[in-house]
């Protein structure tokens, strides 16, 4: 079963604190055994009799004991939460550094509201069954193993009470939970269906704005909002069931015990002390017995989170590090693309074909094509955000399946078609491709980006605050910013996704002559749509559905190639171009 492997492989490092639950719990549970038997004996032994000095000394040994048990179960419950919150702990950061591993194809067929899910409500669910099993579901055996052995003892006439009282209240919460089990599985999908619909109209709330459409977003997220009510409203009418359904078979086990018991005091066969302690050990049976089905409750929510838990932690990256990688590369500056292919899993037809050229060092290499030509796929193959599926991929002679992947990505800056900044301050940003970058280093990137004027501007500089995603500056200072942070870097090779297509003509063309000065001889590839970024490159690949028809520069393409001249056409005239 997943779940129990789950919880044991996560649980194993805590196995200390498990032992002193147990030996806590099994003290607590003696004790609890123990007072039912001495309150028998204060009735039928002092209260009979009137011997006060037994009721005395009786009664304190009963506080002596009721005070190590509150002692016992404060300890065990320290120490089964402990356990717990490191299990919790330690499943969340092996959920996190795996999903880290992933690939953008592993991201993608996950999705990141199921993934936030999976590492926090999913992960809450196992805890707190972990939780309530070494405070409750340790005790429950101890307690009704116990009960039935002290009732036994006191009146075996009685006991077949207990054989009916047990299966009744098992039978009535079984039929119970057999009904809450798929709720709770459909529960958990309704849960990542509201994520997925929150998250994505908080990142597109622009969008919604722009078109006026917040009642209809509305709408939607009421649906599934609704869908998730009506989920746990029916679950919730189950477990609500089961209260009654306890307190009654309760009373009635009660009566029966009062009923049967009257009949055997009158004949003189069973003391009062003692009909008070059978039905108390009844009690404590029939609560343990529903605290155990009560754990029943849980384990199908929390056994459906630990199989989604499970398949992240089993799903592996297609993108496989490799061990003892090659950091000494024999070039410096080069891209070789050598027959290389690449296809989605499940697609029909593969999105790259056979791609063959060279970048050589220093220069600046432009892709151009049409939407949907495959040019940012070809772009992420280089730092290995996916594996081509056919080829090698080599970057300064070297394999990317072969190098090390610190050494293979410190030797590339990327800036990717939708920058992306981090909370914190512009600083922090920058310096994210360079911890110990100095102030100085980052001035000097943002002027070469054209945005050290409106950094300047911001309150505090280079310490002036970016919120998540850097949704608090306009999207041409996002890409400004994410490529100085590539720049702080200084990395051999420079790759511009898209990179400059918030920007106005004057401070694109401002960029690429302030690049073309201060990262001179480095490697730059540039994919673009605007023709005035990358007229001047040294070479221009023209991708059509995956497959490169061109290359050349500016001039070679416009008299060789129809789809560079159609697109040229379309932003220029010829003779601005030429």
């Amino acid at each position: 079963m997943t779940l129990m492997r789950l919880i044991w492989q996560y649980i194993k490092p805590h196995w200390r604190l498990l032992v002193g639950v147990v030996v806590f719990q099994l003290a607590q549970s003696i004790a609890s055994l123990y007072l039912p038997t001495l309150n028998a004996q204060i009735i039928d032994k002092g209260v009979a009799t009137g011997d006060t000095g037994f009721i005395l000394s009786t009664g304190a040994l009963m506080l002596g004991i009721t005070f190590v048990q509150v002692i016992c179960a404060i300890i065990a419950v320290y120490f089964g939460a402990k356990a717990a919150m490191g299990l919790g702990r330690d499943l969340r950061s092996a959920i996190f550094l795996r999903v880290g591993q992933y690939s953008e194809r592993e991201v993608t067929l996950f999705g990141a509201p199921s993934l936030i899910t999976r590492n926090t409500n999913d992960v809450q669910q196992v805890q707190m069954l972990v939780l309530l099993t070494c405070t409750i579901l340790v005790s429950a055996p101890m307690l009704s193993i116990g009960g039935i052995i002290m009732a036994l003892s006191l009146d075996l006439e009685l006991s077949w009470l207990i054989a009916v009282a047990v299966p009744v209240l098992l039978i009535a919460m079984s039929l119970v939970i057999v009904r809450m089990v798929p709720l709770y599985r459909l529960m958990q999908v309704r849960i990542d269906k509201v994520n997925g619909v929150l998250r994505e109209q908080l990142m597109g709330i622009r969008v919604i704005r722009a078109f006026v459409r917040e009642r209809r977003e509305s709408t939607r997220f009421g649906g599934a909002n609704a869908d998730v009510t009506d989920t746990a409203l029916r679950a919730g009418r189950l477990f609500a069931l089961m209260f009654p359904l306890v307190l009654l078979i309760l009373n009635i086990s009660s009566v029966a015990v009062l009923w049967f018991g009257a009949y055997r005091i009158d004949s003189g066969s069973m003391d009062i002390g003692t009909l008070i302690a059978f039905l108390t050990y009844l009690m404590q049976i029939l609560m343990a017995v529903m605290m155990a089905s009560m754990m029943a409750f849980l384990i199908p929510r929390a056994s459906v989170c630990a199989d989604r838990i499970d398949e992240v932690l089993s799903t592996k990256s297609t993108v496989v590090l490799a061990e003892n990688g090659i950091t000494d590369f024999s070039e410096r500056g080069t891209i070789t693309l050598d027959n290389v292919s690449f296809a989605y899993p499940g697609a029909e037809m593969p999105v790259l074909h056979d791609l063959a050229f060279v970048v050589q060092p220093g220069k600046t290499t432009a892709i151009v094509g049409s939407t949907g030509s495959g040019k940012t796929t070809l772009i992420n193959l280089l730092p290995r955000l996916f594996d081509a599926t056919a080829g090698n991929v080599l970057v300064d002679g070297v394999n990317v399946r072969e190098a090390d992947a610190d050494a293979l990505w410190s030797r590339i800056g990327l800036v990717p078609q939708k920058p992306y900044l981090f909370s914190g301050t512009v600083a922090s940003n920058l310096r994210y491709g360079k911890p110990d970058a100095t102030d100085e280093e980052l001035w000097a990137a943002l002027e070469t980006a054209q945005a050290r004027d409106f950094v300047a501007k911001m309150a505090g500089g280079l310490e002036a605050e970016i919120s998540q995603g850097g949704t608090n500056v306009s999207g041409g200072q996002r890409q400004r910013l994410a490529i100085a942070r590539a720049l702080v870097k200084r990395p051999e090779i420079y790759i511009f996704d898209d990179s400059f297509s918030a920007l106005d003509l004057a401070t694109d063309a401002r960029l690429r002559k302030a690049l073309h000065r201060d990262v001179h001889g480095a490697t730059i590839i540039v994919v673009a749509q605007r023709i005035s970024t990358i007229i001047d490159a040294d070479q221009i690949l023209v991708l059509e559905n995956g497959v490169i028809t061109d290359r050349g520069t500016s001039a070679e393409l416009l008299k060789s190639s129809q789809t560079y001249r159609e697109i040229v056409e379309s932003q220029l005239s010829v003779e601005e171009a030429a």
